[in-house]
């Protein structure tokens, strides 16, 4: 299964929708927890599948941005 984005402003709507979905999550397990014995062991968990996420979106991007440059190149080799 591969994933095309044609447009740069659907990749901008993927980061920004993820972005408020995890500031959502995070900020509603802090509120939910604190006062708890429970929040310092669930804070590593919400901080580590954030950072995890990140690392995911950013993957996903590098990889379509070199698909573009790539196919740009290929385009103007073939137009030279």
């Amino acid at each position: 299964m591969e994933i095309v984005i044609t447009k740069k402003s659907e990749i901008g709507s993927f980061i920004i929708a993820s972005a408020i979905v995890w500031g959502a999550v995070i900020i509603g397990c802090s509120l939910k927890l604190k006062g708890t014995p429970y929040y310092d062991e669930i804070s590593p968990i919400l901080i580590g599948g954030a950072g995890f996420h990140l690392i995911f979106i950013w993957g996903f991007l590098v990889s379509q941005f070199r698909k573009n440059i790539e196919e740009k190149s290929e385009i103007d080799q073939s137009n030279s």
